[in-house]
């Protein structure tokens, strides 16, 4: 059985209280960078069924490999695609249903790969 600590016991250790609340501080961000980074991933997982996991296109196929592609170029084809200015069979519908900001983490993190 845990036992708790008395208050004579913390005040021998006037450093407790300041790991205890930098430990939480280090959790919440671990915890919030996590979920960004799973938003940001569960977001490219849309896009694998025609592009590949992680942006990977199978060498030979008709799919444009998007892994390694600049960011910017990335961006400016999917803003092309959704306002009208390039054709597509269906991307320029699929662009319509993300955000700016959706778009743009989209672009940033097939840009990153490799």
């Amino acid at each position: 059985m845990m036992r708790t600590p008395t208050p004579s016991a913390l005040t021998r250790r006037p450093w407790a209280p300041a790991l205890a609340l930098a430990l939480c501080a280090w959790a919440g961000q671990a915890a919030a960078v996590d979920a960004n980074s799973l938003r940001t991933r569960a977001l490219a997982a849309t896009c694998a069924q025609c592009h590949g996991t992680d942006g990977k296109a199978v060498e030979g196929e008709a799919m444009v490999r998007l892994a390694g592609l600049p960011e910017d170029y990335i961006l400016s084809q999917l803003m092309a695609f959704r306002n009208g200015q390039r054709q597509a069979t269906i991307m320029h519908q699929i662009t319509k249903g993300y955000s700016q900001e959706q778009l743009e983490t989209l672009a940033k993190y097939f840009g990153s790969k490799k």
